[in-house]
Order: C-alpha cells, then sequence, then structure tokens
C-alpha cells in the first residue's frame, strides 16, 4: 500500500481551488477516495501524497486516462476508469462502493482549450469537435450543422443563456455548412457586432459544448447516486465553472440537507467557496470556478 508523502510524478496542470478542495474535503489517511472527473489527477496526487490513501480516478478523456494511468501506475491501491461520471456513478452504485472523499471537477480542463484540434477554444481554427470522450458520435459539427432552428434556440438559451437566440440560430442555419471552430465564432462577431470584453462566441460555445457532451444532464443524473456512494460522514466536493452547474449543485444540496427527519446532507461551506487573489495570478482559469461541498449525516 502507497504510503504518505508518497512522491507523484508532476505534469503542466494546475488543479483548481486546490487547497479550498483539500481544507473541506478533509481526507484522512486510510479513508477512501474518488475523483469522477480526474482529468490530469492534479487534485488527486496531493491526495495520495498527504494520505496515501486508495483512490479511484474517473475520467471520460482518452488522453486523460493516459496520463492518469502513467502517473498513478506504480500504485496498486489507485483504480483508473475510462467512463464518464454518470456511468461510473451507476456502476459502483451497483457495485456496493463506498467513498469517504468524493470530487468532481466540472467543465473544460486547461489541457482541453490550449489543444486546438480538440474544438473547444473559439481563438484557434480547429475542427467543430467538442467531445470530451471522443469515442462518442454527436460532435458540435452534428449540433450547428443538423439541428432544427426550434432546436438551436433552445441549447442557446438553456445552456448558454444567449440574449439573441433567435438571431443566432438562424445566423447558423444560413451560414452552413460549418467546418471549423473560427467559422462558427465568425458567425457570433455577425450577431454581436463591435467590441466587448467577452468573445460574442463565448455563450454560443458554451451552449455547443454541453449540449454535446451533456453536461448539466448527466450532473442533475449523478447527484443522488453520488450521495449513495458516501458512507456517513463522507464528504462530496462539486467544483462547477458556470451559474448553469453552481445553481444545480446549490438546489439539490439544498433539497437534501436541513433539519428535516429525511435530509441526509449537512452542508459544509454555506458560501460557495471562490479562487483566491493568489491562485488567480498563477491560473487565470480558476476565475469562475465556484466550490460546494457537503457531508452525509
Amino acid at each position: 500500500m502507497s504510503q504518505t508523502n508518497t512522491k507523484i510524478k508532476s505534469i503542466s496542470h494546475e488543479p483548481v481551488l486546490l487547497q479550498e478542495v483539500l481544507d473541506t474535503l478533509a481526507p484522512k489517511k486510510g479513508e477512501r477516495y474518488l475523483d469522477l472527473t480526474a482529468g490530469y489527477g492534479g487534485h488527486a496526487s496531493e491526495v495520495k501524497s498527504l494520505t496515501g490513501s486508495a483512490m479511484t480516478l474517473v475520467d471520460r478523456d482518452n488522453n486523460a486516462i493516459s496520463e492518469l494511468s502513467n502517473r498513478f501506475g506504480g500504485h496498486s491501491d489507485v483504480t483508473v476508469l475510462h467512463s464518464d461520471f454518470l456511468q461510473a456513478c451507476r456502476d459502483l452504485v451497483q457495485a456496493n462502493e463506498k467513498f469517504d472523499c468524493i470530487l468532481v471537477d466540472l467543465g473544460v480542463s486547461s489541457p482541453h482549450l490550449d489543444n486546438a484540434d480538440r474544438g473547444f477554444s473559439l481563438k484557434v481554427e480547429a475542427p467543430l469537435d467538442m467531445r470530451m470522450d471522443t469515442r462518442q458520435e454527436l460532435t458540435a459539427a452534428d449540433v450547428v450543422n443538423t439541428y432544427a432552428e426550434d432546436e438551436l434556440v433552445r441549447i442557446l438559451r438553456s445552456y448558454g443563456e444567449e440574449p439573441k437566440a433567435f438571431k443566432m440560430a438562424r445566423a447558423i442555419e444560413a451560414a452552413r455548412p460549418l467546418g471549423t471552430t473560427i467559422q462558427l465564432a465568425d458567425v457570433a462577431k455577425k450577431v454581436w457586432p463591435g467590441h466587448s470584453r467577452t468573445h460574442p462566441a463565448t455563450r454560443l460555445f458554451q451552449a455547443v459544448r454541453i449540449e454535446v457532451n451533456n453536461e448539466l444532464g448527466q450532473l442533475e443524473e449523478a447527484l443522488p447516486l453520488l450521495v449513495e456512494l458516501l458512507p456517513p460522514k463522507g464528504r462530496l466536493a462539486v467544483i462547477s465553472f458556470h451559474s448553469l452547474e453552481d445553481r444545480i449543485v446549490k438546489k439539490f444540496y439544498q433539497s437534501r440537507a436541513g433539519d428535516r427527519y429525511d435530509s441526509d446532507l449537512e452542508v459544509v461551506n454555506r458560501r460557495v467557496l471562490t479562487a483566491s487573489e493568489t491562485e488567480l495570478v498563477t491560473n487565470p482559469r480558476a476565475r469562475s470556478a465556484k466550490l460546494r461541498v457537503a457531508k452525509r449525516k
């Protein structure tokens, strides 16, 4: 079994809200740790170094799985699963597994954004892909080129909170076929002419990405399963990156916490935790990150 202060290979990816996660999850030696969006292992490696705990690491991205397998390959008590977090939750619940500390770090990682070929960035020419799991069939190109106008309006409103959803949907239809990220971003520029601090395609790209990866649907279905995976006193931490995700997490915690006889959660941090100014200096992408933690009664 791995011991405390085990050395873990470092890679160039900075985990968001690391100290806040460690403080609120408070992992201890002997506890089991589950990271359902383990990415490149930043949070997990710190937990491993501090506690030596057995852990299960999940991700649906093939590149992340390769990195995790390489980074933790020498640890017999670390299991790496190639799966989306909802399916992993289902499988783990069915297997009657329990974990003292669970982390879900939502959103797109820096390696996703920095790898132009993945199509997540609106500033670099790339195929319209946006799949976190490249094994799935649906891509961003499918969404923007085949969805009916009313379907485009739905995702633009629901997932992007786009004020000009109708106009944007019509502009996308008129510009078909769209093959690259820059072509799609140019559509948004025409809908929103002029200059602003936020790129006019930001909400559009968010909406398409969420649709491609079913991000909100997975989160809503997974949250009740996550509670089942917690033993008494087990802790669940969720990091979100936009108001839609954070709202789902907040409402779920509220629905399961409180003084009611049937409540099974206790909210650990009443106020949402965000990145410190010190972290923002080295990791500006952490600016939108929000952490909410709950404990099983």
